[in-house]
């Protein structure tokens, strides 16, 4: 008697088909989502941005060296931009230290 009752109910199961099509598609927006968090997330860690979450000081440079270059400084929450500009200063001011071009192409500073 009980082999007959699961049997039965087990065919009730699999003969009650969900004709909804949109059930896959809710499932493939589920998919995607998890892909875009797990996306998110590779991007940060690769691009070694967590430091910018964090209230650490942190300076950036982008594209060293070239007419396009940028400075970000993070401080704590606030966030400083820089752009190179082609206009030139004139003043008295002490010097800091020396920078270096390596082969690599990297910019050592070297305070003094």
């Amino acid at each position: 008697m009980k082999d007959k009752l699961q049997t039965s109910v087990h065919r009730r199961l699999l003969s009650s088909r969900d004709d909804d099509p949109l059930t896959s598609v809710a499932n493939l927006f589920d998919v995607a989502m998890v892909f875009a968090v797990a996306l998110l997330l590779a991007m940060v860690s690769r691009f070694h941005l967590t430091e910018l979450l964090n209230d650490s000081e942190v300076t950036l440079v982008k594209n060293p060296g070239q007419p396009d270059m940028e400075i970000v400084y993070s401080q704590g929450k606030e966030l400083t931009h820089y752009k190179l500009s082609e206009k030139s200063l004139k003043g008295n001011g002490e010097r800091l230290g020396t920078a270096y071009r390596l082969k690599t192409g990297e910019v050592v500073y070297v305070p003094e």
